[in-house]
């Protein structure tokens, strides 16, 4: 059984990806299809109402945000005074990585919100190891899995045993982390290769990896923005009558947004500083090898309080970190935001946006996370 299953993924015709998204080449290859020429955006209250009925979110996008001069220069304060701080994670998780991988490894990003901290990692172990490592961006979709072939396109090209790691920008509740975990299992039982369900992240206030920078629900500057963060690139979409069988999942480049793209400004900031954090990243990482952090899954545990608290019925309503409270008010319909102190310096640019949108703050104490979104019931509160 495990030979056939080699012959699938050996024989299996993938071509190869088109050049995509606004990153140079050397830092990553998106494994992606250009879906630029199809109509995929929804207004707010239009996607929200679809994905209450039933629809999938892969199958459409939203409409991207257009940030305010104030909520730009909020980003651009932000790295400033963070670009250090995250230069700090990224050296820890890139000196676990290596340490574990070494040469061998080949980086993984899901795609998006893990594009730019997959380059991050990348360019800091070129940095500092000189080893050019693979980079590709992948898509992974909650409710539908791993984009199998763009694994099966990595897999072919640097072969069964090569040491794969899995990047994404940071953790909520975990949802994509027991994606990945279920995603590895299947593919190891249909293709007979065992994949490494590990999962690299900057923050994991969630408590569900092993391999993190800090736990500490921060505000990543690239939480901040969407396409124009993250290499000018779509989420990624799934959908049968766009993707064939042989396809990569879809995205779109806005390639329209060009001139007010920051993700390699953002990259490159944060690089300037590997120097001066590789000390204190390379101490944070030796101190988890020897003692490797729990996974307790704690902020699973604190969604389910506030589920409880506020009779919601639906966990996916519920979005729990700067990260993910980010998005909440950028591309959802919002019902309150919950955070652990109204002082927290972590959240300035979640109280401009729910100011800016008018959605009420309240105080939730002792969470794992600094905030949480809580997405409006749009069908009725008695669902």
């Amino acid at each position: 059984m495990k030979e056939l299953g080699m012959q699938r993924w050996m024989d299996k015709k993938i071509a190869p990806p088109v050049p995509l998204g606004s990153y140079a080449p050397e830092d990553v290859t998106f494994l992606l299809k250009d879906l630029g020429g199809a109509a995929l955006e929804r207004g707010t209250k239009e996607r929200e109402t679809a994905i209450q009925s039933g629809v999938h979110y892969s199958e459409m996008l939203p409409v991207e945000y257009r940030p305010t001069d104030r909520y730009i220069d909020l980003f651009h304060d932000t790295l400033r005074r963070s670009a250090g701080k995250v230069a700090q994670a990224v050296a820890a998780v890139s000196e676990l990585i290596w340490s574990r991988k070494g040469r061998e490894a080949v980086l993984i990003s899901l795609a998006r919100a893990g594009t730019p901290v997959g380059v991050l990692i990348k360019r800091y172990i070129k940095e500092m190891y000189r080893a050019d490592l693979p980079h590709y961006s992948i898509s992974i979709i909650r409710g539908k899995g791993i984009d199998e072939n763009a694994v099966l396109y990595i897999l072919q090209r640097h072969g069964a045993d090569a040491k794969l790691q899995f990047i994404d920008g940071w953790t909520g509740k975990g949802a994509i982390r027991q994606v990945l975990i279920e995603a590895c299992e299947s593919f190891g039982v249909k293709y007979g290769v065992r994949l490494d369900d590990d999962l690299a992240v900057l923050a994991d206030p969630g408590r569900c990896t092993a391999t993190f920078g800090t736990r500490e629900d921060y505000l990543i500057p690239s939480a901040c923005l969407n396409s124009t963060v993250s290499g000018l690139m779509s989420r990624t979409v799934l959908r049968d009558d766009l993707i064939g069988p042989e396809d990569f999942h879809g995205a779109k480049f806005y390639r329209e947004w060009l001139d007010e793209d920051v993700s390699n400004l953002f990259v490159d900031t944060v690089s300037s500083c590997f120097a001066s954090a590789a000390e204190a990243g390379s101490r944070t990482a030796a101190e988890m090898l020897v003692s490797p952090p729990p996974v307790t899954w704690q902020g699973l545990r604190d969604i389910r309080s506030i589920q409880e608290t506020y009779g919601i019925a639906d966990i996916n309503l519920v979005k729990p970190g700067v990260g993910e409270t980010t998005r909440v008010l950028l591309r959802r319909m919002p019902w309150k935001i919950l955070v652990d102190r109204v002082d927290n310096p972590n959240l300035s640019h979640i109280m401009l946006l729910a100011e800016d949108r008018g959605i009420p703050v309240e105080i939730f104490p002792d969470l794992s996370y600094s905030c949480c979104g809580i997405i409006k019931l749009l069908k009725g509160e008695s669902e």
